[in-house]
C-alpha cells in the first residue's frame, strides 16, 4: 500500500515512519564521537611534538641521573684530597682544617650536594683543588685539543669503516671480505692503551719516526710550521684511535648491506639493466647507511670521553689527561664536572640521533 500523498506541488509526502528531518524535533545531527559541544573534534598533540617531547624529557631525566651519580660516585673513591695535596709537607692540623673549609669538605653532605647541583645548573663547576683555577676555564682550555684529536680520528674511522664495510658486504665470502673482517675484528679486540704503547715502542722510541708525547714541539715557528708539527704529533694517537674504532662502522655497514642485498627493489633494479656499481651506489648503500648513521651519532657523543686512555698514553693535553690527573688526587670539582660533560655529550648525541633517524627513515615516524 502506497502511504505517500500529493501535497499539491507535485512532490510526494511520505506518511509512514522515516528518518527525522534535520533541525526538527528529535532530528538534531548526532554529535561526533569525542567532539566538543559544537561538534568539532578536540585537536590532540601532533605525533612529531609528542615524539620530540618524549625524547627531550628522557634526555633531561638521564642528565639528572648522571649529575646525581657523579656527586656520590667520586665520594666513595678511596683517597682524601687534602691528604693527597699535602703529602710530604709539614702542615698543622689548623692548616688541614682551613683547606677543608676552603674546599667545602667541612659542610654536611646534603649541603654539599645542594651546592653542587646549583653550581651545575649555572655552569659553575667550582675551583680545582690542585690547579686553583676555575674548572670551567680548564675545560675550555683542554676542549680544543680533544676535539682536534678525537674529531679527526672519528672522521677517518667512519670513512674507512663505511668503504671497507661496503666492499666486504657487496663481495661477501670473497678473500677480500675474509681478510678485511679478520683484521677489523682483531684490531677491535685490542686495548687502545696497549696498541698505543706498541706504536710508541716501534715507531717513536725505536724508529724515531714520530714524537712520543705532547701536541707540539718548542721549536716550531710560524702558523704553517706549527700546523705541520701538530699533525706530526697526531699521527700515532689518531692511528691508535682509528685502528680500534673503525671496525664498528665496518661491521655495522657490512651487516646492513647484507640485509639489503636480498631485497626486491635490488632485483628490480638489476632487471632494468642497471650495472652493479650503480645498483650499489644508488639503491643499496643509501638504505644500508641508516644503522651506521645512528652509530656515528652515538660515537660522536663519545668523542670527548673516548680518548681518555689515548690522551694519557701519548700525554695529549686534552680533557682525557685532565680527567686522569683529577682522579689521582681526587680533584672532585674536575672529575665531577668532566663526568657530567662526558655523559652529557653522549646523551645529547643520542637525542640528535633520535631526532635525525625519523628524517632518514620515515617508517619509524609515529
Amino acid at each position: 500500500m502506497d502511504t505517500s500523498s500529493d501535497t499539491g506541488d507535485g512532490a510526494p509526502h511520505r506518511l509512514g515512519p522515516g528518518p527525522p528531518a534535520e533541525g526538527g524535533a528529535g532530528g538534531a545531527r548526532p554529535r561526533r564521537a569525542g567532539g566538543t559541544a559544537g561538534g568539532a573534534a578536540r585537536p590532540g598533540l601532533h605525533p612529531a611534538v609528542r615524539y620530540l617531547g618524549g625524547r627531550v624529557l628522557t634526555a633531561l631525566v638521564s642528565l639528572f641521573a648522571v649529575m646525581v651519580t657523579s656527586f656520590f660516585l667520586f665520594r666513595v673513591l678511596p683517597g682524601d684530597p687534602v691528604a693527597a695535596l699535602t703529602q710530604g709537607r709539614s702542615v698543622t692540623v689548623e692548616q688541614l682544617e682551613a683547606m677543608r673549609r676552603d674546599f667545602g669538605l667541612d659542610q654536611p653532605l646534603p649541603q654539599q650536594f645542594l651546592d653542587y647541583c646549583l653550581g651545575m645548573l649555572t655552569l659553575d663547576f667550582g675551583m680545582s683543588y690542585q690547579y686553583r683555577v676555575p674548572v670551567a676555564d680548564l675545560i675550555v682550555e683542554r676542549l680544543g685539543p680533544t676535539l682536534l684529536l678525537a674529531g679527526t680520528g672519528t672522521v677517518i674511522a667512519a670513512v674507512l669503516g663505511l668503504v671497507l664495510g661496503t666492499r666486504a658486504g657487496w663481495r661477501r665470502g670473497s678473500l677480500m671480505d675474509r681478510v678485511d673482517t679478520g683484521v677489523a675484528l682483531t684490531l677491535w679486540s685490542v686495548p687502545s692503551f696497549w696498541l698505543g704503547l706498541l706504536l710508541i715502542v716501534l715507531l717513536a722510541s725505536g724508529a724515531g719516526l714520530f714524537p712520543t708525547s705532547g701536541m707540539s714541539s718548542p721549536g716550531a715557528q710560524g702558523a704553517f710550521a706549527a700546523a705541520l708539527d701538530t699533525a706530526h704529533h697526531m699521527v700515532l694517537p689518531v692511528a691508535t684511535m682509528v685502528a680500534v674504532v673503525y671496525a664498528q662502522y665496518m661491521m655495522i655497514m657490512r651487516s646492513s648491506l647484507l640485509d639489503e642485498m636480498g631485497a626486491d627493489y635490488l632485483t628490480t633494479a638489476r632487471a632494468k639493466g642497471l650495472r652493479d656499481a650503480l645498483v650499489l651506489r644508488r639503491h643499496a648503500v643509501p638504505n644500508a647507511l641508516l644503522p651506521t648513521v645512528t652509530l656515528i651519532f652515538l660515537n660522536l657523543g663519545r668523542v670527548v670521553s673516548g680518548v681518555i686512555l689515548i690522551e694519557t698514553v701519548f700525554a695529549w693535553p686534552g680533557l682525557g689527561s685532565l680527567f686522569y690527573s683529577g682522579l689521582r688526587v681526587p680533584d672532585l670539582p674536575i672529575v665531577q664536572a668532566l663526568f657530567v660533560v662526558f655523559a652529557g655529550s653522549v646523551i645529547l648525541m643520542n637525542l640528535l640521533a633520535d631526532l635525525v633517524y625519523p628524517l632518514l627513515d620515515p617508517r619509524v615516524r609515529t
